[in-house]
């Protein structure tokens, strides 16, 4: 199915994958709006996106949307490809942040015995969420192409060390600027991989079978005569 070649083919099914990635980054939001409320910490990233947020005193989604562009800028000059959905990831999900933080559907966490398993479901939806992100095929987050990128590039050490770097930088610098890091971030950085794993075992799928369709060959597709 994943390795269907006429997958993104036509410019329905890139439309439709382009809907299947906006909608799994939206709920992808709620998740990473429920590992906030927890109160225990943010994940890594967030730490970032919440301490520019807090020092320029604009919204999280704002900041979000910011640095996300930035990192894919740096994804391009690295030569990395480049897909359509890292567009809607940039965009989506922390404007889905800023949406849930307007409903104040789940209020902030007093205790660790009430943040842990908010933060957990939190992760949870975020596994099954990049899951739906991933099979639309238009290409990976912008960070994640950001570590690809460096990994190739610093073939010698592991990428999991670069990974390790790369969300170390990413905290301190959003801690400084007054971002929430703390137990729950440890949680996020070292919980994430493995609830992951659990959820694409679940639905049986394995992520590198995904062909991602470059941005170039989308547009070739769309606007094809």
């Amino acid at each position: 199915m994943f390795t269907d070649l006429r997958k993104n083919r036509n410019t329905a099914s890139i439309v439709v994958n382009m809907l299947l990635a906006a909608a799994s980054l939206f709920v992808n939001g709620f998740g990473i709006y429920l590992t906030i409320q927890a109160n225990l910490g943010a994940a890594p990233w967030d730490v970032l996106n919440l301490g520019v947020s807090n020092f320029f005193g604009i919204l999280y989604g704002n900041a979000s949307i910011v640095i996300s562009l930035s990192i894919l800028v740096i994804d391009i000059l690295l030569k990395e490809p480049i897909g359509i959905a890292m567009f809607i990831d940039a965009v989506v999900v922390g404007k889905a942040v800023d949406f849930f933080n307007w409903t104040h559907i789940v209020p902030k966490c007093d205790s660790p015995l009430t943040g842990i398993p908010v933060m957990l479901i939190g992760l949870v939806i975020l596994a099954y969420t990049q899951y739906g992100y991933m099979i639309a095929s238009l290409g990976c987050g912008p960070r994640d192409t950001l570590l690809i990128g460096l990994a190739r590039r610093i073939r010698r050490v592991p990428i999991g060390a670069v990974s390790i770097v790369l969300l170390s930088t990413a905290t301190l610098i959003g801690w400084m600027l007054g971002g929430p890091a703390g137990i729950g971030t440890l949680i996020c950085a070292f919980a994430t991989g493995p609830i992951m794993q659990m959820a694409f075992r679940s639905v049986h799928f394995n992520a590198t079978n995904v062909h991602h369709q470059r941005l170039q060959d989308s547009m070739k597709v769309i606007f094809a005569r």
